[in-house]
This record gives C-alpha cells, structure tokens and sequence, in this order.
C-alpha cells in the first residue's frame, strides 16, 4: 500500500480551479492507500474552527467523504492555518498532527514537520510564529467576532506579501543545521515537510549515516503529491498520482 502527503495547497477564493483537482485524488485516494497526510497550509488564511469563509466549507466536505471511506486522514496545521483546531479537523473526519510528529512509514521512522521552524535565519518570522504560537494570544484573539478576525487575516495576509519579495532568497529556505539538529534530536533518517514550495528529495548525512529529506511542493504553479510505499519516495503531479493508484 501508499502512504500520500501533500501540503501548502492554500486554497481559497483566489485558486478555486484546484479544488476540483483535490476532489478527484481524494476520490481516488480513498480506500486505496494507507493514509493521507496534510503537512500544513490546507487553506489560504484561517482564522478559527468557525471561518465560514467560501470555499472553506465546500473543501471540509470533500476532505468527509474521504475519511468515510476509512482511509486515516492527518491534519497538521500550517503557517497560513495555525488556528486549525480539533472541531475543523473532527468534521473533516481526520486527527490533528502535532508539528513534529514521528511516524512508522512501513517500517522507517519519519519526522513529519510543516516546514517553517526549520527556516531559522528568518528572524522576524520565528518572533512572529513565537507571538501567535503563544496560547494567550490565541485564545485572545479567537474571542474577538469573526468579522474581525477576518479582517486581521486579510491584513496580516497583505503584509506577509510586501514583507515577502523584501527578503533574501537565503533565509527563506531551510538552515542546513537546523535540519540535521532536528533529525538528531528525533532519531529519524528520514523527514519530510512542506513550507518552503521548493520539491525535492535532498540526501544528507547525519552523524555518518545517510538521510532523505523530502520537501512537499505548493499547488500554486504545479499540484504535488507525495506517495510513499514500498520503494523510493517520489515526487508527482496530481494527474501522475491518480495515474499510479489506477
């Protein structure tokens, strides 16, 4: 069997054409592999368990019918969607994922991650994900009407747009130390994450030994899919995908 992961869709009004797309590897997916993992990034902004925001709904149905089919379905949050909570996720059908996890991936222990506390160098970013992170502000800012909270999205969206093209390439990416530390720390050889929208399968030593490090891609230019199964990792277009489960 396949285990699939996928993440940084950011879907929302602004890329409606790839919710069809998601529907059709979800019809296909379920009941032919061993589960689904999403690594973040579901949706475009997220401002809470109740963002009624179209095509919010629409997506939640979709992602129902998978896990009626008993395929296990894994929601880890993102950067974009750090206030999903067990009530989005429960009427999903799926389970919340703590950001790490560690897996059993037929037989290999996988560090599962969403990507953007590797990225170190980006100190701004860190001291932004630390304030929102913080249990206080959520349950601070989650008190405040949804209008609002919608509106606070929209702007703190914005401003991650300017803020965006004023950085260096360099620090956008992930740090070389970090993720050998980080994989260290968890005992794994292999991690896999998403954030950067930069696909690849990376090979690395830690502490002698060969390891993977495989980055999901966005679905913003291409739709990528990562299926994990007996062999190799590998990398494809959602079309590929559907095309390999058959």
């Amino acid at each position: 069997m396949t285990t699939l992961f996928i993440s940084d869709l950011h879907l929302g009004a602004g890329n409606r054409d790839k919710i069809p797309l998601l529907g059709r590897l979800l019809a296909r997916a379920a009941g032919r592999v061993d589960a689904l993992y999403i690594l973040g990034d579901l949706f475009e902004v997220l401002v809470g368990d109740d963002d009624d925001t179209a095509p919010y709904p629409e997506i939640i149905g979709l992602l129902r019918r998978f896990s009626a089919s008993g395929t296990p379905l894994f929601i880890m949050p993102g950067n974009r969607d750090f206030l999903i909570g067990p009530a989005i996720v429960a009427a999903a059908g799926g389970r919340l994922l703590d950001d790490p996890t560690v897996i059993d991936l037929h037989g290999e222990p996988a560090l599962l991650m969403h990507g953007d506390t590797l990225c170190t160098r980006d100190l701004d970013y860190q001291a932004f994900r630390r304030r929102v992170r913080d249990p206080a502000w959520q349950r601070r800012f989650l008190s405040w009407p949804l209008w609002t909270r919608k509106l606070a999205g929209r702007y703190a969206r914005l401003r991650s747009r300017l803020t965006y093209g004023t950085k260096p390439e360099s620090i956008m990416d992930v740090d070389a130390d970090t993720v050998t530390a980080v994989m260290r720390h968890h005992g794994v050889r292999l991690l896999i994450h998403g954030h950067t929208h930069r696909p690849a399968i990376h090979e690395l030593r830690v502490d002698g030994q060969p390891a993977r490090r495989v980055v999901l891609g966005d679905w913003y230019r291409r739709d990528w899919v990562l299926a994990c199964g007996g062999g190799d990792p590998q990398l494809f277009g959602v079309e590929e995908c559907l095309a390999v489960l058959g």
